[in-house]
């Protein structure tokens, strides 16, 4: 567990990065697109080839896999248009003011996006006893101009230094305690159970991108955000070859 919960810190640690670089330094909202686009590109290939393929691969033959995603992405869906209702729906927006009064509903949709990321990354330990290289990368980099946009928003809206690093900080040890639940909550789970939780995460995270953080890189990062898009899958890919060498 105490493994589990490191590599989930590690992972959700750049929460806390792109944190500090917002605070320290002024990039455009072109440079945060790009960035964004680059992350949702090895997020994509992450979702492929590490839970999509990998649940298919448990629950051969079953619906399993096909429940799992299109469960997770309507869970993700419900939830992150409820929580939207209390005004946090603009978390990834880029160059947006963040009200110091929104903070709950706020958390609760950063929150809502990494859980999903830092189960898989504990369930991934209890598979094989060895975290996803391809996944702690993924999560890493997407992590990051999340944690960007988000800060920039939050230093318009007037919030100190220290509260914005004490959120993400926040963020951070739970989702790494998400990690832990997906590792210690699922270690009696059947392999079609498995498939499932899997698949779950695969269709939050897709969601997530779908209607967050592509249409923002695009419009920040132009065409050029499809580049990083792809350069952001073909680095995730590269990492997913050399783990099966």
């Amino acid at each position: 567990m105490i493994n589990a919960f490191i590599w989930g810190l590690l992972a959700t640690s750049s929460l806390i990065l792109g944190g500090i670089i917002a605070i320290r330094f002024a990039l455009s909202n072109r440079t945060i697109g790009i960035i964004m686009g680059f992350g949702a590109g090895t997020l994509i290939s992450a979702i492929s080839y590490e839970l999509i393929f990998e649940a298919v691969k448990l629950a051969r033959g079953t619906g399993f896999p096909a429940a799992g995603l299109f469960v997770g992405a309507a869970t993700f869906f419900f939830s992150d248009k409820l929580i939207g209702n209390f005004g946090a729906d603009n978390r990834l927006k880029v160059g947006a003011s963040k009200s110091s009064s929104l903070v709950i509903p706020m958390v609760l949709a950063i929150i809502l996006d990494g859980v999903p990321e830092s189960i898989v990354i504990g369930l991934g330990i209890f598979e094989g006893g060895k975290v996803s290289l391809a996944i702690l990368v993924a999560v890493f980099i997407s992590n990051l101009p999340e944690a960007i946009a988000g800060s920039s928003g939050m230093k318009e809206g007037g919030w100190s230094r220290k509260k914005i690093v004490l959120l993400w900080v926040f963020i951070s040890l739970f989702c790494a305690l998400a990690t832990v639940a997906g590792f210690a909550l699922f270690s009696g789970a059947s392999k079609e159970w498995l498939s499932f939780i899997q698949a779950f995460a695969g269709g939050a995270i897709l969601m997530m991108l779908a209607n967050s953080m592509i249409p923002e890189a695009y419009e920040h990062g132009g065409k050029l955000a499809g580049v990083f898009t792809v350069l952001g899958f073909f680095v995730s890919v590269c990492v997913v070859v050399y783990e099966n060498l």
